[in-house]
């Protein structure tokens, strides 16, 4: 979870590799064709995905599915960066995309001109920094008839120390390396 440009898919990508768990992108998922058309069996996609045993996806974000996962996940890790390193990733990201001509989802490309859209990652990034912030503070606060272990992660530092610390599962949910002992002289 987090905010328009804190990394969510990139990080999801690694953790499911790491872990071996299918990875699933929210996006990729939600549209699904030119015009940004959305997927019109976006639940019963994400709620068939997400009866599986295990599973990584890089965001609760569409309303139509996010209370479903937010039940269904027993760990969220908490993308919570600062601002400025949000919109420098989403900045770099959108300029990319739109120089480049990239295809991303449904096969739709970032246009110069959809950079005035305030449904633009820039500007949602912006606008909706700080009500993502609370949603996902409420969410993860919220008493649930089965426990979530939130790994909240304020820094892109404190991303890496986590994704490197990460373990292979036995069986069950991520896990988290025990600290390496420090050496005696």
């Amino acid at each position: 979870m987090g905010s328009t440009g804190a990394g969510k898919t990139t990080l999801a990508r690694a953790v499911s590799g790491r872990l071996g768990i299918p990875f699933h992108e929210m996006d990729a998922l939600a549209i699904t064709g030119p015009g940004w058309q959305e997927n019109p069996r976006l639940i019963d996609d994400v709620s068939r995905l997400s009866e599986g045993p295990a599973w990584v996806i890089d965001s609760f974000g569409h309303p139509s599915v996010r209370d479903l996962l937010w039940e269904r996940a027993d760990t969220v890790v908490w993308l919570d960066h600062p601002r400025t390193v949000v919109m420098r990733r989403v900045l770099r990201r959108s300029a990319a995309r739109t120089l480049l001509r990239r295809r991303v989802f449904g096969g739709n490309v970032e246009t110069f001109g959809s950079w005035f859209d305030a449904e633009h990652p820039v500007w949602w990034a912006w606008s909706q920094y700080a009500t993502r912030r609370s949603d996902i503070a409420a969410r993860c606060e919220a008493p649930r008839p089965t426990p979530l272990k939130v790994v909240h992660l304020r820094t892109p530092r404190a991303t890496r120390t986590w994704l490197t610390r990460l373990t292979e599962p036995s069986a069950g949910p991520p896990t988290e390396a025990p600290p390496k002992p420090t050496p005696r002289a």
